[in-house]
């Protein structure tokens, strides 16, 4: 059985934007966020999540307009599942998803222009959104 969830849609739009995987962190990927921002290097990547408004136009490669649902938390590590029954409902209503992990919760993006139908789409499966 899937566990039910509440998420929150947060404010804002946001860019995921792939640097190099040698580029060193503009200021403005470490700017402070109100909602969400996350860096993430791998050997092959940084990539960067944050405010739209931040990402410099001259950013070679940045896909804007996302939006966020924090799924509430804290969520224990050990449960299982979590990003699976939120993010499969999206699937199966044809929606993109960029998905965030943290320690205590996930954060799970949609093209801004898929959030109403995100939401039906959550609530069809028994999430609770606000």
């Amino acid at each position: 059985m899937t566990s039910r969830h509440a998420l929150e849609l947060l404010p804002g739009r946001l860019a995921i934007c792939r640097l190099s995987a040698r580029a060193p962190l503009p200021a403005w990927a470490s700017a402070p966020s109100a909602n969400l921002s996350s860096v993430t290097r791998t050997r092959d990547e940084l990539s960067v999540v944050c405010e739209e408004a931040l990402v410099p136009e001259d950013v070679a490669r940045v896909e804007r307009g996302w939006r966020a649902f924090r799924v509430h938390g804290p969520i224990p590590l050990t449960e299982i599942g979590v990003v699976a029954g939120i993010t499969a409902p999206l699937a199966a209503a044809g929606i993109s998803v960029f998905v965030v992990s943290t320690f205590d919760t996930d954060y799970v993006l949609v093209p801004a222009g898929s959030v109403e139908q995100a939401s039906r789409a959550f609530e069809a499966a028994g999430h609770e959104v606000s």
